[in-house]
Order: structure tokens, then C-alpha cells, then sequence
């Protein structure tokens, strides 16, 4: 009989995003939502993003693909960029899980991340270490998840946005 694999995605939303954006595309969330899924057999997918009133419709389709979205309340830093710093929420959300997976997958290239990704090593316990690219991706990740990274840059076909036809030729974005 075949063991079912139990793994678990731990999203850095935010960094994520940023990651991407600063490659210059966009990423199909639904394509990432399956591609964990189908590559890491990941049973939940935690996303853990900045809470803003106006990102409903947004909330509303990443639970809609199966992601399971962690709030955090969001504030203004001093330059008014909006700011929902997550790190401890996503690692308390490992620690709450921990006896439910049999291994997790990170999301962040955040060197914030190093103990909690060096401890889930060492216990047998990450899976992969997703990072948007290797030029951003901390040195700290690099060294404590050695061989279990992957660069998203180098899936941009397979996980990049592409806008589709609707029937009446309009053009639409599930993000807008």
C-alpha cells in the first residue's frame, strides 16, 4: 500500500509577492496552488498576508483555490508604506502543525526565517525551501536549507500570469 504524504506550505505573502514583482512578472496563484500541490503534495497552504479592507475580491479567490489565508492587521511605517509583518504568525503556524505534516514548505526568501528552516532540517522536516530567486534569497536560508531550495525565477513559465479572453474579448486578471 502507498503512504499518503501529509506536507504543508508556510507562505511569507508579502515576500512572495515583492520577490516576484521585482523579477519583472507576475505570478498565477492558482498555477503555484496546484504546482505545490501536484510537485510537493501539499495538503494545506498557508498564506500569511497583511490584511487591507480594499483586497477582498483578492482574499476571496486565493481561498477560493485552496489556499487558507492568515491574517495579519496591517499599519503604516513612517514613509507610509503599508506594513503586516508576519514572521512570527507563520512560525507559530508551523509549531501548531508540527505533529500534522510530514514535511513542510517555506515560502520566503526572509533571512528572518533562518532558525525556524535550520530546525525543520535538522529534524528531517523541510521539504523545500521556495525562494523567488537566488540573487534576493538570504544567505542565512541558502546555508541552513543546503540542498532543499528552489528558485520560483527559474518556473516562470510554468507559473507566470497570463492573462485570458473572456468571450466577449475583454481581457481580465483574477486580481483586478
Amino acid at each position: 500500500m502507498k503512504k499518503t504524504i501529509h506536507n504543508y506550505a508556510f507562505i511569507d505573502g508579502q515576500n512572495l509577492n515583492l520577490g516576484i514583482k521585482k523579477l519583472g512578472w507576475k505570478l498565477d496563484y492558482r498555477r503555484f496552488r496546484i504546482y505545490l500541490q501536484e510537485k510537493y503534495h501539499v495538503q494545506k497552504a498557508y498564506l500569511f498576508i497583511g490584511f487591507l479592507p480594499t483586497n477582498q475580491k483578492l482574499y476571496t479567490f486565493l481561498e477560493e483555490i485552496n489556499f487558507i489565508l492568515k491574517f495579519k492587521p496591517t499599519i503604516p511605517d513612517t514613509n507610509g508604506f503599508i506594513k503586516g509583518n508576519v514572521d512570527a504568525d507563520l512560525v507559530f503556524q508551523v509549531l501548531i502543525n508540527w505533529h500534522q505534516f510530514h514535511g513542510a514548505i517555506i515560502v520566503s526568501s526572509d533571512g528572518d526565517f533562518y532558525s525556524l528552516v535550520r530546525h525543520l532540517y535538522e529534524q528531517g522536516k523541510l521539504e523545500k525551501l521556495i525562494s523567488a530567486d537566488k540573487e534576493h534569497c538570504s544567505i542565512l536560508l541558502k546555508q541552513s536549507a543546503q540542498d532543499k531550495i528552489q528558485y520560483i525565477d527559474r518556473l516562470k513559465e510554468k507559473l507566470a500570469y497570463k492573462k485570458a479572453l473572456l468571450k466577449d474579448d475583454t481581457l481580465r486578471s483574477a486580481f483586478s
